[in-house]
């Protein structure tokens, strides 16, 4: 089989929730089929891909993400009929290449990598020549993303216009979204909250669920650190709106309760920070470390992995990493929706700020006193993981949805 994998970012190196599924996807398709790219290069990136792609791909096309101002940004939120997530890496040579890719080469099979993608993926549909299946991996239901934004931000008459953005997102990407779900052959989704809301989308369409996953060989136990004070440990891309919430969330409203009863230290590990947490970095033994070269040893430091999440969707790489590190984890509900844990059985799910507060505490408590809870909650989330959640079992699934779209297409 000859696939074409188009994807948003170059899926290496694979530090963060896009590129960590691509790659992973890209490695396992290179070994059962002739694997095509088709990437986009982040400004972060170098001129050309990594070699480790070219040596896994057999055809390999990169273009530069285009720069789009501030001010056309908010024009194009107010007047564009399409959502923002749709105008972001659109880019009139990189459709032209992409047209060449088509002209000269005859796929079996199309997988788009998110919304951001869609242009391309419409543009593949409306071909002159036989278009093949073009399947829709989607990474978040995006609408419902924005949806739950604009009714969070609605209730603060502070954030008035980052809710006003949102819901106007919201409307934008429902209708887009569901025009691509219903254009594609297939939709792939990594969470059965994201698999029901994308179903809706295109009811009869077929839609699988593929979880996110860890390869399970690179995130090994480790006993619990001795840290003195204690680390909380917050990993992700730190300009994501979700991760920039959970973060301001928990240091203005949860961190300061767990003061008042002992001393903790918060370290904040991954790419990026935004500016809204400067204010984080005033507060005492608060450390915001930008990128890192391996988030491993960050998540090894961690007496308490922290998935404080109140907006976002999809299944979080964050916590199943941190749960195959066998580390004790306090989320919210939404830290671990589509993650099937159990309270206190895996972790500790806590939606308030006493709450949440109160757990970290109680665990905090339990490693004072020789951790024998804080050890049984991560050899569970371990061992829950590897039976659950690493590549090997999550891959093949994929592979038989291909094959049933392969076989109805023909």
């Amino acid at each position: 089989m000859k696939l074409l994998l188009v994807t948003p970012q170059s899926p290496f190196p694979p530090r963060q929730g896009t590129t960590l599924r691509n790659y992973y996807l890209l490695r396992h398709f290179a070994t059962n089929c002739e694997l095509h790219l088709f990437t986009c290069l982040s400004p972060h990136d170098s001129h050309r891909p990594a070699p480790e792609l070219s040596r896994m791909c057999a055809r390999l096309e990169a273009f530069r993400q285009p720069h789009r101002p501030l001010k056309r940004r908010l024009r194009d939120s107010l007047l564009a009929s399409k959502p923002d997530m749709a105008l972001r890496l659109a880019h009139k040579q990189a459709h032209a290449k992409l047209q060449q890719m088509l002209a000269e080469e005859n796929y079996d099979l199309v997988q788009i990598e998110g919304i951001e993608m869609a242009p391309y993926g419409f543009q593949i549909l409306q071909s002159p020549n036989r278009a093949p299946p073009v399947v829709f991996d989607n990474h978040n239901a995006e609408f419902l993303l924005q949806k739950r934004a604009a009714l969070m931000d609605a209730g603060n008459l502070k954030r008035w216009h980052a809710a006003c953005y949102s819901f106007l997102q919201w409307q934008k990407l429902y209708r887009y979204e569901q025009a691509f779900c219903r254009a594609a052959a297939g939709i792939v989704a990594v969470s059965e909250p994201d698999r029901k809301a994308l179903a809706s989308l295109a009811p009869g369409k077929p839609v699988v669920k593929v979880p996110n996953g860890v390869e399970i060989s690179r995130y090994l136990p480790q006993p619990l650190p001795r840290e003195s004070p204690p680390a909380l440990v917050f990993t992700g891309k730190m300009d994501y709106r979700p991760n920039v919430d959970a973060m301001l969330w928990f240091g203005q409203k949860v961190l300061p309760r767990i003061r008042r009863a002992t001393a903790a230290r918060l370290l904040i590990a991954g790419m990026s920070p935004h500016p809204a947490l400067d204010k984080l970095r005033a507060l005492p033994d608060v450390e915001i470390t930008g990128a890192v070269d391996d988030i491993v040893p960050y998540i090894h430091r961690a007496a308490i992995y922290l998935a404080p999440m109140r907006v976002g969707g999809g299944t979080r790489f964050k916590v199943l990493e941190a749960m195959a590190c066998a580390r004790p984890v306090v989320s919210t509900s939404l830290g671990v929706e589509g993650i099937p844990v159990r309270n206190g059985e895996h972790l500790l799910i806590a939606d308030q700020p006493r709450d949440f507060a109160d757990a970290v505490l109680s665990l905090l408590r339990d490693q004072a006193a020789g951790g024998r809870r804080s050890r049984a909650l991560g050899a569970a989330a371990r061992a829950f993981v590897e039976n659950h959640f690493s590549w090997d079992a999550i891959l093949p699934q994929l592979d038989a949805f291909h094959a049933q779209l392969l076989q109805e297409f023909n």
